[in-house]
């Protein structure tokens, strides 16, 4: 019960909590490499996704949406993530963001207006553990070409777009695009210097807009 309550503190910092015991609750833990069953997930009126890291396994289940920054969480663990679907914190993981946030122009909305050519974008993160706080990384964008993807047993092509980070850390952030929606559908993303978390989305959340 601790960490439920924890998980309500941080998430009524970001807005207003919707549902959130009781879809914490609902929530499913499982070893890494384990995948729900698809009439699992349809039975679930909730948005979903897989989150894997180094140490945790797990269905998240959408929790709240704050003018975009959504949040995912289960009974213990919950990762945030900004609008066009990028990590921007979590906790309970194996590894802690504060904070991560772009400057300038976003392109994550929607990669396909890219097009061919490398995309530069600015990003800041703010890690906890060293005390790293306005740490500059530099992200080239570009697009790499089409995959299959298989998500919940289906196989799909996606459109697979690498993001090279350096700077104030190296990685590389990987995105697996619907190309007939823009929209995210799987992706690797730095957490932290050498740690990443791997995210499908099960049953996509689309945003009322008002």
């Amino acid at each position: 019960m601790a960490g439920v309550g924890l998980m309500v503190l941080l998430l009524t910092g970001c807005g207003t909590l919707q549902r959130g015991v009781d879809m914490a609750r609902g929530a499913v833990f499982g070893p890494k490499g384990v995948r729900p069953a698809p009439e699992e997930v349809a039975a679930s009126p909730y948005a979903q996704l897989l989150i894997e890291d180094d140490a945790v396994s797990a269905v998240m289940l959408l929790g709240n949406d704050d003018d975009g920054r959504t949040a995912w969480f289960t009974d213990q663990h919950v990762v945030f993530l900004c609008e066009g679907d990028l990590v921007c914190g979590t906790h309970g993981l194996s590894a802690r963001l504060d904070d991560m946030r772009i400057v300038g122009p976003n392109p994550f909305v929607d990669l396909r207006a890219i097009g061919q050519a490398p995309f530069t974008v600015d990003r800041r993160y703010d890690w906890h553990d060293g005390y790293r706080y306005g740490v500059q990384v530099t992200g080239t964008v570009r697009r790499v070409g089409e995959e299959e993807v298989e998500i919940l047993e289906r196989k799909r092509t996606l459109v697979r777009y690498e993001e090279q980070l350096s700077g104030g850390v190296d990685g590389k952030n990987i995105y697996w695009i619907d190309p007939a929606t823009g929209q995210l559908r799987k992706s690797r993303q730095l957490v932290a210097p050498g740690h990443y978390a791997e995210i499908e989305i099960l049953k996509p959340y689309r945003r009322r807009v008002q």
